[in-house]
């Protein structure tokens, strides 16, 4: 606001101590923030384990005081502990570990949003929180929509992550040396969009020119183009949060392929094509994958290993069928936590800087 100097942020905790407090009275803490093993009633909150909640900003209500905001460098461990600890724990099931993230992380960027924050240290964190909320939606499998997980909610929040970063970044203060891979992140995410394809273009020719937009920019033309063949060698050398952020159009791109084989080896009679070129072809993570791709679509088999394609059979109904993606995303990770991934990958990958040689 014009005028109006934001405070800086001073609580040294994830969660505030007053609104632990508040919460443990009101039974309102999650099961993943209480002292491992409490049997008290109500249940007590785990000072290393509870993460200040969103609370969505009410018309008229005042700002809350620096002690209840935390900052920049407290935002940053936040994310940190929720990559490093929740994101990897067994003790949940992946849908209630993304909502609880999903959730934790939208409380940060308000938090961030609230304080006076260098656009740089404000970058990192929205970086880290964007990475870490691509990483935990892309692990949910393809029974998550009975989870407490709501997959619209959760790519709303997708969005309003990239648009809280590529703000950020459009105020021209930096550095801001992950740049070319989240504006790469935005466009495969966005894949297919002609609105995201028109920003990216704006952007200046130093950005652009960048390994991991070109390869996003790559990507997005094979996809434009139905090109089935160039799209899924391009996806199997992107690294392991390009790859989360394009998790969400490979089945629509395998659908989108396999009706194209339908429609050029359709016959009468029917023709048969092994599944294990299927299987190279759309990155699949096996024959079995193969044999569920081509059933869902009322495409018969002969035998364990070859499809008929037969005219008239070929059918859609619904969504895609959701792949398991491990060689397209899990194998990408190639021993590193996630944690390793969602704060330091473009070193690991070795991306240009802007401006940088080519």
């Amino acid at each position: 606001m014009l005028g109006c100097e934001l405070p800086v942020g001073t609580c040294p905790d994830m969660c505030p101590a007053a609104e632990r407090s508040q919460r443990e009275r009101e039974r309102r803490l999650h099961r993943l923030e209480v002292v491992p093993g409490c049997r008290q009633d109500p249940p007590r909150a785990d000072p290393q384990r509870a993460v200040k909640e969103y609370s969505r900003p009410a018309a008229g209500k005042p700002r809350p005081p620096p002690s209840q905001l935390r900052p920049p460098s407290v935002l940053l461990a936040t994310v940190r502990y929720l990559a490093g600890e929740v994101a990897e724990s067994a003790d949940a099931a992946r849908a209630e570990v993304a909502s609880f993230v999903a959730d934790r992380l939208r409380a940060v960027r308000l938090d961030l949003a609230l304080q006076g924050a260098g656009d740089a240290e404000a970058a990192v964190v929205l970086e880290a929180a964007l990475a870490t909320l691509l990483a935990v939606v892309a692990r949910l499998g393809p029974d998550a929509a009975r989870g407490p997980a709501d997959p619209v909610l959760l790519q709303a929040q997708v969005q309003e992550g990239f648009g809280s970063l590529r703000r950020c970044y459009a105020r021209g203060a930096g550095p801001h040396p992950r740049q070319p891979a989240f504006q790469g992140l935005f466009l495969l995410y966005n894949l297919g969009s002609v609105e995201a394809l028109r920003e990216v273009l704006q952007l200046p020719a130093a950005l652009r020119t960048c390994p991991p937009l070109r390869k996003a920019l790559a990507v997005d033309a094979a996809f434009r183009e139905g090109n089935a063949a160039r799209l899924f060698r391009l996806l199997q050398t992107l690294p392991y949060l390009a790859s989360c952020a394009v998790q969400c159009h490979v089945g629509h791109a395998r659908r989108e392929a396999l009706a194209r084989l339908a429609r050029a080896f359709s016959t009468p009679k029917g023709q048969t094509l092994p599944l294990g070129f299927m299987v190279n072809l759309l990155a699949l993570d096996g024959l079995r994958e193969a044999r569920d791709l081509c059933q869902a679509h009322g495409l018969p088999l002969d035998g364990e290993e070859r499809v008929v394609f037969l005219r008239g059979r070929y059918v859609e109904e619904g969504l895609p069928p959701a792949g398991t993606c491990k060689v397209l995303v899990e194998s990408k990770l190639r021993g590193r936590t996630l944690e390793e991934v969602v704060m330091a990958e473009e070193e690991d990958e070795g991306a240009d800087r802007p401006g940088s040689p080519a």
